[in-house]
């Protein structure tokens, strides 16, 4: 089983508008809202690619029900601590040529909460995968994820870390089966400008030395590289879209990856080189979306690559 924990959800609400003043009242052209969290989003997708999950976090609030409602509606198990008192967070993404947001701050989450959420990841036994993606709340201690790491760290659990610098180096010692930093996040690790792929390999490797079992670094346009356990180095290129949404293609590309490193119908367990180009291809599907990506145009990127 694959779980997933997103620490402070929420309810995307997009706005579009054909002219944003400030300080004045301006009227949408159209809205739309999703459930929002970079677990979640994991979540999301692996559902469309026939691999189950469980969505753990903490949720508050009637805002935090339709998060578990929507979250439900897209096939993923949830599994949420209930906080007794706030509202999970909405952020608002305001779409006038130039975009602008304003992220909602979330509730406070308590020490007793915390347990409850530790008390599930008992839950996980060997051979489970758990992923932890984003940033952390102010209301959450600064080392959550090193706390985790460590209370599962007896365990043969596949943890997959999407965060950034500090929050990513202090669980390297944990041995991460796949970590995934950004071309730029990456240089910020180290304190460096990385201008070559050679520098990014370089860098990647050091992350593998550090602990790390799989790098995966993505570089936007120019594609990704991925630094296997073993020490081999696989390239891929991007798919051809015109880029809708940048929200969750990240995400997605960690989805897309663990479903390649999965045993399950349809996947080759273990093929770092198709698991890459099933991770580039699901990114590239939730880019050229409005949404996350969906199965189809996931296999059919795939065939560009």
């Amino acid at each position: 089983m694959v779980y997933t924990v997103t620490f402070n959800p929420a309810i995307d609400y997009i706005v579009r508008t054909d002219e944003l003043i400030v300080g004045r009242t301006n009227r949408s052209s159209s809205e739309q809202m999703f459930v929002g969290g970079k677990g979640i989003n994991v979540s999301a997708v692996l559902a469309e690619l026939g691999i189950k999950s469980k969505a753990l976090g903490f949720v508050a609030g009637f805002t935090g029900r339709a998060i578990e409602d929507g979250v439900t509606e897209k096939g993923v198990e949830t599994d949420f601590v209930h906080l007794e008192s706030g509202c999970s967070r909405i952020n608002v993404k305001i779409k006038s040529g130039e975009e602008t947001e304003l992220n909602g701050q979330g509730p406070q989450i308590p020490e007793a909460a915390i347990e409850q959420l530790f008390v599930k990841l008992d839950e996980l036994r060997d051979g489970d995968v758990l992923v932890l993606a984003g940033s952390i709340p102010n209301t959450l201690p600064s080392d959550i994820y090193e706390k985790i790491l460590a209370r599962l760290s007896d365990r043969k659990i596949k943890t997959v870390v999407d965060a950034t610098k500090d929050l990513l180096l202090n669980v390297l010692k944990y041995k991460p089966f796949l970590i995934k930093p950004n071309n730029h996040e990456l240089g910020e690790m180290f304190g460096v400008e990385l201008k070559t792929e050679e520098e990014i390999i370089f860098y990647a490797k050091k992350l593998r030395e550090m602990g790390a079992v799989n790098v995966l670094i993505s570089m936007a346009g120019d594609g990704a590289i991925l630094v296997d356990e073993h020490g081999e180095i696989h390239k891929c290129g991007v798919c051809k879209g015109t880029v809708k949404n940048s929200v969750g293609a990240g995400d997605s590309m960690v989805a897309g990856f663990i479903a390649g490193t999965t045993r399950a119908p349809g996947f080759e367990n273990g093929d770092y080189e198709y698991a890459l180009k099933l991770g580039t291809a699901t990114g590239g599907a939730t880019a050229f979306s409005d949404d996350l990506a969906k199965k189809d145009e996931i296999f059919e990127l795939l065939k560009q690559l």
